[in-house]
Parts: structure tokens; sequence; C-alpha cells
């Protein structure tokens, strides 16, 4: 099974979910070696970089610009393994993408999927299974961007499986929706973690802290 490039959602929904999902993953794990999901809101001028890593060798980068997005995903059990797929992303993606392309961080020669979008795209675009010779279709996409598609609920349920926490469900929803960050959020998700170490967290990622200070803080 795959992701197919329609069922993502626009760049800015896209954008605001991957830092939602690294806001989640950073309360409820300070440790950053084993969360999943991590957002850089500085990357470079004028970038944003999303990324997920699962410790068993699987990672998918996303290279946001002021217009433009592309993200690149590895899956090591998928079928495609071996295929060359890193060429045809050198080959297919628009050289509009070059800093996607040539970043030594995103391990371009390790590659099963690959989508990018223009600013004045009305779609996404995908180097897709017309492009090499597969083994079969499938390239991990359908696993390692579920949660980029899928409900808020689902968070709750991988949070639940992989931190072994009972995330409240509206304390959730308050972080998709970008609700900025008080005392009483921080301490629903997490409360061992100290609200200025989740300011520090909040500003690498983007998120947005609330300006006056909660009753609780």
């Amino acid at each position: 099974m795959q992701i197919k490039a329609a069922q993502l959602p626009e760049i800015e929904i896209l954008r605001r979910k991957c830092m939602a999902l690294a806001m989640l993953d950073a309360l409820i794990c300070p440790e950053w070696d084993y969360r999943y999901f991590s957002f850089n809101a500085h990357w470079s001028p004028g970038e944003e970089m999303a990324s997920m890593r699962n410790g068993e060798g699987d990672d998918w980068f996303l290279l946001f610009d002021e217009n433009d997005a592309a993200l690149k995903g590895f899956s090591h059990e998928s079928a495609v393994v071996g295929a060359n797929l890193a060429k045809a992303i050198q080959e297919r993606v628009p050289q509009d993408f070059s800093s996607f392309l040539g970043e030594p961080a995103f391990s371009m020669a390790q590659a099963t999927f690959c989508f990018w979008r223009r600013g004045y795209d009305s779609h996404w675009s995908q180097v897709n299974v017309e492009d090499v010779q597969w083994a079969d279709e499938d390239d991990g996409s359908s696993y390692l961007l579920a949660l980029l598609i899928a409900p808020e609920e689902a968070y709750q349920e991988y949070a639940s499986d992989y931190f072994e926490e009972n995330i409240p469900i509206d304390a959730i929803r308050a972080i998709f929706a970008h609700a900025p960050l008080t005392a009483s959020l921080v301490a629903s998700l997490n409360p061992e973690i100290e609200m200025n170490e989740a300011e520090e967290m909040a500003l690498e990622i983007g998120y947005p802290v609330a300006v006056a200070p909660d009753i609780e803080r």
C-alpha cells in the first residue's frame, strides 16, 4: 500500500500538522532521541524542516520554504529497497527544489517515496511506481505518513502505544489547533515538564506560546 499524492493536504495544513506532531512528541517525551517527530522552524534562512525517525531505520524529511514543500521518505522493509528511486528523484523533481535535492542530512540516496508541490501548483506530485522497477507497490508511505493525513484520535492511539501514556484527546486537539501553550495545557500533556522547558522547545518548533501566563504558571 502507498499514499497517493491526492491524499496529502494543502502545504500550509501539512506544515501546521507537522508542527503539532513535533510539539506533542516534545512535550510528552522531552528526550529528543526517543521522539518520532521533529520540526525545526529555523532550518535555514527561509526554510523549515519537519522529520520523522522511528529508530528502526525508517524516516522521512519534509522541507518547507516560503511557498513550496518537498518530502522524501525511506522504509527499510519496503520491497522497493534497492530500486533506483534516488536517481529518479534527482531527474524528476524540479530544480526549484535544489536545496531539498542536495541536502546531505536527508540521506537522498535512500528513498522509497517522494512528493513535492510548488505554491502555485493545484496538487502534489510524486515519484511513483511507474518511475522505477518496483518489486511490488509497497513503498512504506501508507505506514510512515499515516499521522499526516489521519484525525487527532490517531495520534492518541500512537502515543498510547509508543509512549505508554493516556493522553487526553482535548489536549491533543488543542495542539493540532495551534492553541498557544499555557502551563495548564502543558501539564495536561506532561505534568513533569517545566513551562520554561516547554517554551524553549516551542521556540525551536515555531509553535505559539501564550503571551500572558495563565493562573497555574
